[in-house]
């Protein structure tokens, strides 16, 4: 029995605060205190490991800075073949578990990980924080645990499903469909039988991503999540549990909502685009959902608590640094720089960062670049007294979008999307985009002179032509369809840009005495800036102020 779930068996709950959420009460001294120790620690287990001793390049740090100036930055490409054909014995730790999330387009289907046994302890304590700041009110307060869950996300090996199985395990969590009967099913299958059993047996949280729950709300709401009567007739727990939220509902004249089904004690999710969907969830479910920052390589780096604001980092599961955006921007145009980090301690308010990591407790990776851009919304609570920075996810650095945890979409794949489509363009460019509430890929587009097309018709076919680039990049989940039936899916939206946009702009930007290289916008995420003068289009430049060498230099 793991020394949380005796505790929470006991009802020793001062313990259990202080042991899981005590993270939240350090100074920022203690905070650095503890990276500083465990990253030593971690550099010795790299230094017995083969895959250390290759990422390591031979170095023996023996302070933190030492490590910062020896160690470079990694990316996932530097720990192949190792971790993509899973050589445990090249490994700084005992594996406990794999888990995977999805690979890079032409390269690999899946990146693996390894969870070794302290990083996997440490995610029980972190979890279990989790459902206290998601059902307390109060600094200290720990009331009844959610114990029953409907499941809605990814299974194992998914880095979702390999959590759920460890809740499992640990504190013995119910979870609607069960974990060893999911793996069958597909996902609108999985979650149809998960709603069916919660109805039947009731449910008091939440596991999964928010744009699902999302869409379980408006299916409910619409009444075209109504399950078979048939069904019912058969099960008269769900059939009372129906009819009195529907008495609920009527007595408050408005449709039903899965608030009037189940009363939630708390709910954890995840995902890039929870802050859009926090206030829909609310309404729908009752309670807001507890957001915690997590990926694959990190697992759990930060997480909100009870006030539901900015996430507050922890300090035990990565050391930590942060590559401030003005060093990202000067990288950019020159690969050969060599950007410089700042630590926890030293982030401003406001300003914008890309996560750099290193591993705890014995895991892989070094000097890892996470490609998160993060912003630090405040360096504490102060609402809560929370002497931590407080951090929110803003967008990724590389070319990848995410839409709702469905999709992850590169340059590459919008660009041969739109290939295959046989669209005649002059160029294009996209970025992620809130249209309807919902995240939405939105693809400006310049049609080539003499070439028409409707931009609905344009949306229809690209979206058919990235589905069918499935590679295991693209989707989130393998089983499409469900997805489709679950949510009215419309996340490719184009708007067609006036004649000679680029090329305005080019000159415009030359007549600036932009480079060459800063004559064309960049394909993927670009500004709002940049956005106006190509969708408003750009008043011609005169001779006079600029000659450009047309073809030439707009080809390049």
């Amino acid at each position: 029995m793991t020394k949380v779930k005796e505790l929470v068996q006991k009802g020793n709950y001062e313990e259990l605060w202080q042991m899981c959420c005590g993270f939240i009460d350090l100074s920022m001294d203690e905070f650095m205190s503890i990276q500083e120790r465990l990253l030593l620690e971690q550099i010795r287990l790299m230094e017995k490991s083969k895959l250390g001793i290759k990422i390591m390049r031979g170095a023996s740090p023996t302070t933190v800075e030492e490590f910062r100036e020896q160690i470079p930055f990694t990316t996932y490409e530097d720990y192949c073949p190792e971790l993509l054909e899973r050589q445990e014995d090249t490994l700084p730790a005992k594996t406990v578990r794999w888990t995977h999330t999805s690979g890079k387009s032409g390269k690999y289907r899946y990146k693996w990980m390894p969870i070794p046994e302290g990083a996997w302890d440490e995610m029980a304590n972190l979890m279990c924080a989790a459902s206290i700041f998601a059902t307390c009110r109060k600094k200290g307060e720990v009331r009844p645990l959610p114990t029953k869950f409907l499941y809605a996300t990814a299974n194992a090996p998914y880095t979702t499903g390999v959590i759920a199985y460890e809740l499992e395990e640990e504190f013995g969590y119910r979870f609607f469909p069960p974990l060893d009967e999911s793996g069958e099913l597909t996902f609108l299958e999985r979650l149809e039988k998960g709603i069916n059993m919660s109805l039947s047996e009731g449910i008091d949280g939440i596991y999964g991503f928010t744009n699902i729950l999302v869409a379980i709300g408006e299916r409910i709401k619409s009444g075209s999540g109504n399950v078979k009567i048939s069904t019912l007739l058969s099960d008269p727990k769900a059939l009372l549990r129906i009819l009195r939220a529907v008495i609920k509902s009527k007595l408050a004249r408005r449709p039903m909502l899965p608030r009037d089904l189940w009363k939630l004690k708390g709910m954890v999710c995840g995902g890039a685009d929870s802050v859009i969907f926090r206030h829909r969830i609310k309404d729908m479910w009752g309670v807001y959902p507890l957001d915690i920052y997590a990926s694959t390589e990190a697992l759990i780096v930060a997480m909100q608590t009870w006030d539901y604001e900015g996430m507050t980092f922890n300090p035990r599961m990565n050391f930590m640094e942060f590559i401030p955006e003005s060093e990202y921007f000067r990288w950019q145009q020159d690969n050969s720089y060599e950007m410089k980090t700042v630590l926890l301690d030293e982030v401003q308010a406001g300003e914008i960062y890309e996560l750099v990591i290193t591993n705890l407790h014995g895991g892989p990776l070094a000097r890892y670049r996470t490609g998160d851009m993060i912003k630090i919304e405040a360096l504490r609570n102060e609402k809560l007294n929370i002497n931590i920075p407080q951090m929110s996810f803003h967008r990724r650095a590389d070319d990848v979008i995410f839409l709702g945890n469905l999709f992850r979409l590169t340059e590459t794949v919008i660009w041969r999307a739109i290939e295959n489509a046989g669209v005649q363009y002059a160029d294009w460019t996209a970025r992620k985009e809130v249209f309807e509430g919902s995240p939405v890929l939105r693809i400006y587009l310049e049609l080539k002179e003499g070439y028409t097309a409707v931009e609905e018709e344009l949306e229809t076919e690209i979206y058919e032509q990235i589905k069918k680039l499935n590679d295991g990049f693209i989707h989130n989940f393998d089983d499409i369809g469900s997805m489709e039936e679950l949510f009215d899916l419309h996340p490719i939206r184009v708007t067609l840009l006036p004649g000679s946009a680029f090329q305005n702009y080019a000159a415009r930007k030359q007549a600036e005495g932009a480079d060459l290289a800063q004559l064309k916008p960049p394909r993927i995420n670009p500004s709002d800036e940049i956005l106006s003068l190509l969708v408003t289009g750009i008043e011609t430049v005169s001779e006079a102020e600029v000659t450009v060498n047309n073809k030439a230099i707009l080809d390049k």
